[in-house]
Parts: structure tokens; C-alpha cells; sequence
């Protein structure tokens, strides 16, 4: 198995952690804990088993806000436009090198723990519609309308189709 990891030089954020393939689901959560390849944590062995059992050959990481933070309760208050400028470079470039890319929305309501990791969504919405890309969810989403994160989800739930566009509409509102 191949890696594909990408860090920042002092390891605090990381933009990329997953498998090469020719069909990877790509999970969107909301930010990194410490995973690294051949060390992977409960999040990412959930996203390993749901891509395939779901019949994907791979599968990559990315977040919303790439700071590593094992509790979201720490990630910046303010964010780091440069670091955030990176991680949409970081997954601009994994959308261009896959084809018809499904990306699974998986940041579940974490994404209300920091007011701008709504913007940053949208920075990565707007990335996907260049892309020809779908978006799934796996499971039902919550009482409030996010997709689960991959942690709480059970080994058989299905895949559903997300419609991005009306949830952010509902994000806006």
C-alpha cells in the first residue's frame, strides 16, 4: 500500500493523509488529530472500513481546518488564513488527480465548534464544483442536518447521496 501524506515542516497541520487508488472515497472531516500512515487512529480506521465495505480501493483524509488538534476544542479561535490557503491548495490538487471524485461529508456537528469552519466548507464546495465531483453521507445525518462523522456511525450504514449545495443554503441561513 501506498500513502499519500502531506504535512506542514513542524507537523502542527496536516492536509492529506490516505491510500493511492483509482477509486478513493475522500473523507471531509473537520480537523486532524495525530494519524499518520501505519498509525492510524479510530477516525480513520471507521473511514478505512467504510471505504471498503463500500467498494472503493482507497480512501483519503482531508479536513475543513488542517490544524492537528486531537480535542476540536483546541483549534484556533481565529483562523490561520495561511494555513488554510494551503489546505485548499492541498485539496485542489487531490481533486484534480481524481476523476468523478465522491467526497464524503464526515465533520458531523464539530463544524459548529468554530464559527469560520462554515467558510471554510464553502472554500471547498467551491473547489468540488470545478471537479465534477459527488458528495455522499453515510448514514443520517443529525438532528440538525450535518452529515456523522465517521466515529459514530454503525458498520452497515448506507451510503446516501448529499445534497451539498441545499445544506450550505442551510448553513447560510
Amino acid at each position: 500500500m501506498n500513502w499519500i501524506y502531506k504535512t506542514n515542516k513542524d507537523n502542527s497541520a496536516r492536509f492529506v493523509l490516505g491510500t493511492e487508488g483509482q477509486k478513493p472515497l475522500i473523507c471531509i472531516g473537520v480537523n486532524p488529530s495525530t494519524a499518520a500512515p501505519d498509525g492510524l487512529d479510530n477516525t480513520l480506521k471507521s473511514v478505512e472500513r467504510h471505504a471498503t465495505a463500500k467498494g472503493f480501493d482507497s480512501w483519503i483524509m482531508l479536513n475543513l481546518y488542517p490544524q492537528r488538534a486531537t480535542n476540536p476544542k483546541n483549534i484556533h479561535s481565529i483562523p490561520d488564513v495561511n494555513l488554510h490557503k494551503s489546505n485548499l491548495k492541498n485539496i485542489k490538487a487531490i481533486l484534480k488527480s481524481c476523476e468523478r471524485a465522491t467526497i464524503w461529508a464526515a465533520w458531523g456537528n464539530l463544524i459548529d465548534s468554530r464559527s469560520f469552519l462554515r467558510s471554510c466548507l464553502f472554500d471547498i464546495i467551491e473547489l468540488s464544483k470545478v471537479h465534477n465531483t459527488s458528495w455522499i453521507n453515510i448514514g443520517k445525518v443529525s438532528k440538525v442536518g450535518h452529515p456523522h462523522h465517521p466515529l459514530y456511525l454503525s458498520g452497515t450504514a448506507e451510503i446516501e447521496q448529499f445534497d451539498i449545495e441545499t445544506y450550505q443554503k442551510n448553513l447560510i441561513k
